[in-house]
């Protein structure tokens, strides 16, 4: 089944090619009937870091990270370390770039900015709005894992952002505000394949995940109230190694409550694989951009996110620090 996106730049309709969708559809549908106890140890840490090492970690020469490189789309110039100094695909995963250049960003107070380089969808949590799709992916309660968040952000907004292998990996602060609360909530390692998403039941909300609840009514703040962003791992994906740093990727530290982040500053780092990173919004905080609404509303675009004729899914392919959405 084909799954296509648009690229925001261009408007283009694109085609996603997955890596490894035969054992994600065996996985996720034959294995999974068959045996729900394998099926749980294929998708738990243990499995998920063998993964990552035989895909990752072992050392690969510099003629077949030139054709991935090549094969996955991957921009070297942006890239802020030369290729010759990288020597496995986890160095090429983990890169950074000279984001001040190649993703600029809006500075005006009001903008809420993309956390990552992702395929995005739109939302709200409000039961009776047009795009209240998000129970096909979470259970919002669930996802959060205190009633206090649930309760502020019950009939609030919700994007969500779907890293591949060959994106860049950094998070960075989609607003600036004060870290109200930090914690991580363990769980499994479910592929974010969307073959694998719509086959199982509140996929994010069952994988392991850290949440960040950012206070942005402070001074320097974006002034939309609390934002919630949830960093969900996924196969592959052996860690979330959280990194701030407020200039470039110089002295970066770990986020605890209290500190000030920087919209548009490294947070932290995905391991190598897919992931996801969610954000929540409080009720009447935000609107989003009207090229994403437009996009999911498309009808000559593929996706595999189609559970029937009326509830589909289009997403973006947009670039970290762009515009999602302004403050109301």
């Amino acid at each position: 089944m084909q799954h296509q996106y648009v690229e925001r730049e261009t408007g283009q309709v694109k085609t996603e090619t997955f890596q490894g969708d035969g054992f994600i559809n065996f996985l996720y549908s034959s294995l999974r009937e068959r045996s729900d106890y394998l099926f749980k140890i294929l998708t738990d840490a243990k499995f998920t870091k063998i993964l990552s090492f035989i895909n990752y970690d072992i050392p690969i020469t510099k003629k077949k990270l030139k054709q991935y490189i090549e094969n996955m789309n991957i921009n070297e110039e942006e890239m802020l370390d030369s290729i010759e100094n990288i020597k496995t695909l986890r160095e090429l995963f983990e890169r950074k770039i000279r984001y001040w250049e190649y993703r600029p960003m809006n500075d005006d107070e009001g903008t809420v900015v993309s956390p990552c380089d992702a395929k995005c969808h739109v939302g709200s949590l409000m039961p009776n709005s047009l795009f209240f799709i998000k129970e096909k992916f979470f259970d919002t309660y669930e996802l959060l894992g205190k009633l206090k968040w649930f309760d502020i952000f019950r009939d609030g907004d919700y994007a969500i952002f779907r890293l591949t292998p060959e994106k860049y990996h950094y998070n960075h602060c989609p607003v600036s505000g004060v870290v109200d609360d930090f914690y991580e909530i363990e769980g499994y390692y479910h592929s974010c394949n969307p073959l694998a998403l719509i086959s199982i039941e509140n996929p994010y909300s069952k994988n392991k995940r850290v949440v960040t609840i950012i206070n942005t009514n402070v001074s320097g703040g974006t002034k939309i109230g609390y934002v919630a962003m949830i960093e969900v791992v996924a196969m592959m994906i052996g860690d979330i190694a959280q990194c701030y740093s407020e200039y470039f990727y110089d002295l970066p530290k770990k986020i605890k409550e209290g500190i000030f982040l920087k919209k548009g500053q490294p947070k932290s780092l995905f391991r190598p694989g897919s992931s996801t990173t969610i954000l929540f919004f409080e009720k009447n905080k935000i609107n989003f951009c009207e090229d994403l609404i437009k996009n999911q509303k498309r009808r000559d675009v593929k996706s595999r996110f189609s559970f029937n004729l009326i509830d589909r899914i289009v997403e973006t392919d947009l670039k970290v620090r762009s515009t999602i959405g302004f403050r109301i």
